[in-house]
């Protein structure tokens, strides 16, 4: 029986509860663990994050001090720089925070972002302020502005961190969360595109890392069904999990590995240690890969993999025995708005042990022969959550498999 399974297998015990998504002996995790530990935080939203989103903003504002807290602005990403700047700026105000924009972006008007990077009073700014926040757009704006042309950090990036490392936090949201890990996506196809062709050419480049080498980050997770890009990036950088955060959510990850889930929805944990992959099939395949849903205000922690449900869930321990449904599972749009989160929440309380989710190219996409099959199976280690307060589950440890499919497409005739 593998670590990841006997953690399961612990769910239930007290109101914490081992979580098998992050155990402490994957090696990525423990190469990170030899690395000394940055004390500050991270606020990593996936995308969208409205202006009355307290949940996330108040949290933001807390961990770089308080009311009063000075917070650098990057707005780096973004096409209008100077205009997300002064939105961004005016929003955390409305929050306590005394935010101000570093004018650093490849696309500021009639600014040398080169030379902006390398610039110590701008460096000594942020040093000088509890957090820092990357507002969305284009992630490769963001690296091509604050990393040099060797790889090495700019005299701003190297001031970034140093707030992270003393304690402060570093925030984002889209494009500011995708350079979270050490590899984001770059130029990447559609969600199909990738499945389908692979991550073989300018799809993946290097991030910024704040989230250390053992976790990949995605965002706009299921609200685009973005899951599935996740699973061919992974295998190719070998990473063995992965976070993709939902729209208007964050997950905020303290300095001792302690996560926690803020916001409108959640996140998606994509846990890959015992997976494989068959390689005599030609296109894209994997078995026994593990998803995990973590509800907003749930909790887990990666150093000790102990998981703590919200507190509309700690009576609602899901019972196999007394399923709340009884019938099939079944979606032809796997990939589509929030539909991954729907199989597994619909599959986690029912009779029924598997659940097929269907995915086919759209109009433009290549190999429209092609279609794949996403196979959710709740097996022993899977394990559920319900909401006393509304229709919402927390879904730990639910096996998947893809295979590919042969497709017949008359109606493109």
């Amino acid at each position: 029986m593998s670590s990841f399974v006997r953690a399961v297998r612990r769910l239930g015990r007290g109101v914490l509860i081992a979580l098998a998504v992050a155990p402490l002996g994957t090696p990525a995790l423990a190469a990170d663990a030899a690395k000394p530990a940055p004390k500050g935080s991270l606020v990593i939203a996936g995308g969208a994050v409205r202006g009355d989103n307290a949940a996330i903003w108040q949290r933001v504002v807390q961990l770089a001090g308080g009311p009063g807290a000075r917070i650098a602005v990057l707005p780096s990403a973004s096409a209008n720089p100077a205009r997300a700047g002064a939105y961004l700026v005016a929003g955390l105000k409305q929050y306590g925070a005394e935010g101000f924009v570093v004018p650093l972006a490849v696309r500021m008007k009639d600014r040398d972002y080169k030379r902006d990077a390398e610039d110590e009073g701008l460096a000594r700014s942020i040093r000088e302020a509890g957090g820092v926040y990357f507002s969305g757009g284009d992630q490769a704006l963001i690296t091509q502005a604050l990393v040099r042309p060797d790889g090495t950090r700019t005299a701003v990036l190297q001031a970034i961190w140093d707030v992270y490392e003393r304690g402060g936090v570093i925030a984002g949201t889209s494009a500011g969360a995708a350079i979270m890990s050490s590899t984001m996506f770059y130029d990447a196809k559609t969600v199909f595109g990738t499945l389908s062709e692979g991550v073989n050419g300018r799809e993946l480049t290097a991030g910024l890392g704040f989230i250390g080498d053992g976790i990949f980050v995605d965002q706009h997770l299921l609200a685009r069904g973005r899951f599935a890009r996740m699973l061919p990036a992974m295998l190719k950088k070998g990473y063995k999990l992965g976070i993709g955060i939902d729209e208007n959510s964050a997950v905020i990850i303290t300095g001792r590995r302690q996560v926690e889930v803020v916001g409108y929805q959640g996140a998606l944990l994509v846990d890959l240690a015992q997976a494989k992959v068959d390689k005599q099939v030609k296109d894209f395949n994997l078995s026994n890969a593990r998803l995990s849903y973590l509800d907003r205000d749930d909790r887990y922690d990666l150093a000790t993999g102990l998981y703590t449900p919200s507190a509309d869930k700690v009576e609602g321990k899901v019972d196999p025995d007394k399923p709340y449904l009884k019938e099939p599972v079944y979606s032809t749009e796997v990939l589509g708005h929030n539909t991954i989160l729907i199989l597994m929440s619909k599959l986690v309380d029912n009779s029924e042990t598997q659940a097929i989710g269907i995915a086919i190219a759209g109009p433009l996409d290549p190999r429209q022969d092609l279609g794949f099959e996403f196979k959710l199976t709740r097996d022993a280690a899977t394990t559920g959550y319900s909401s006393a307060t509304m229709d919402a589950y927390t879904v730990l440890n639910m096996r998947l498999d893809v295979r590919p499919l042969q497709v017949t497409r008359p109606w493109y005739k």
